[in-house]
């Protein structure tokens, strides 16, 4: 079974940067998408990106095209979400995901704490 640790969250003001990190406990298979989602207080949980273990295709929500980059270390079994330009409307818990499918989440870590300030 896989486990997965989020990591990197913080307190930034608009404009700036924050790079989180999702570390999985236990064997990633070629099969595997690493996902990471948002959820805001009051809201339904939302895609942001994700990027497939067994090559480099990366996905991306609209809303973040541009200003997010998803990348990952095999070696380190982790996948990372640097986020630039960060806007208000971007706080938000982020979770990391696994699945076989972008978009989705069949495993979950507890999640990391965003909160921009304008």
């Amino acid at each position: 079974q896989v486990e997965l640790l989020e990591s990197g969250g913080g307190t930034v003001q608009a404009g700036d940067s924050l790079t989180l990190s999702c570390v999985a406990s236990g064997r990633l298979y070629s099969s595997h998408v690493l996902n990471w989602f948002r959820q805001a207080p009051g809201k339904e949980r939302q895609f942001v990106s994700a990027i497939r273990w067994s090559d480099d295709r990366r996905y991306y929500a609209d809303s973040v095209k541009g200003r997010f980059f998803i990348s990952k270390d095999k070696g380190a079994n982790t996948v990372y979400l640097q986020m630039t330009n960060l806007k208000p409307e971007d706080s938000a818990i982020y979770f990391c995901a696994r699945s076989i499918n972008i978009g989705e989440g069949r495993s979950w870590g507890q999640g990391t704490q965003v909160t921009v300030s304008s």
